[in-house]
Formats: structure tokens, sequence, C-alpha cells
């Protein structure tokens, strides 16, 4: 509402009362993009699949993004989690901790092979980020059996 108040005085030195108030404000073009990546996981365990947060430029939290699972995994579930994460050096942040969500991956005992996910990731001001994760479970590993 400031930039408003401000272009309106500009304008009335001119003359034009009114003029700044009846324009629209300006909204903000939605962005939307793709990531896809792969995952490693052993089944029957909790594997991190992701971390969402949102650090303003004063090293504060913004508000997180909004998750949701638009394609289920065919054998594993997920689930996201609340935390807090800490980091240091994170731009120009030299400590920080702040309100995050985490999402794991947990594929049933029995399960090898490859699951396939997609999650959509909103944040305020427009933006969505859509991640499809592919995540490859294997056993625990070439143990022999005696």
């Amino acid at each position: 509402m400031r930039v408003i108040l401000r272009a309106c005085a500009a304008v009335l030195i001119w003359g034009c009362f009114g003029a700044a108030a009846a324009q629209a404000p300006v909204q903000p073009i939605p962005q939307e993009t793709t990531v896809e990546r792969q995952v490693r996981a052993l089944a029957n365990r909790d594997t991190q699949i992701g971390l969402y947060l949102n650090v303003l430029p004063d090293c504060t939290s913004g508000p997180l993004p909004t998750i949701r699972l638009v394609t289920a995994p065919a054998a594993g579930k997920v689930v996201v989690k609340s935390a807090k994460a800490k980091a240091t050096n994170y731009k120009a942040c030299l400590a920080l901790e702040v309100p995050a969500y985490v999402a794991f991956y947990k594929a049933p005992p029995e399960f090898l092979g490859d699951d396939a996910l997609t999650i959509e990731v909103k944040y305020q001001g427009g933006r969505t980020e859509i991640q499809k994760i592919t995540v490859k479970v294997s056993g625990p590993g070439g143990q022999q059996k005696i």
C-alpha cells in the first residue's frame, strides 16, 4: 500500500488525481519448473527424499511451501514431517535454524527395484516445482548366507 501512496503523490504533482489508485496491482507470473532426480534407498527403511524450507534474505524463515503428493509410489509410502533445519554458510547466512518439512520414503521389506512418485511444491508468490523422484530400492547388500 505504501508504494501506491508514493506513486499517487507523484501523480498529484502533475494534476492527475486518482490515476494511480485506478491501476490494478501487478500480479507475478506463476513459474512452474520440473525437477527429475533419483534417490537410493534400502527396503523397509525411512529414506529422506526431500527437504523444504524458505529462507528470506535477512536469514529468517518465510512461509513454508505447500506440499502435495501428485502421484503416489506403487510400492512404498511417502510421509512428510515437520522439522527444524540447521545450516551454516547458507547463502549470506553464517548460521541459521528455521522450520522445515522433510519428506521420507519407505518401501515394504520384500520390495526391490525402482519406485516412482511425483511431489508438487508450491511456494508463496506463485512459484511451483514439480519433483519427479525415482527411488532405487535395494536389499541389505551382498551378504553371504551360511
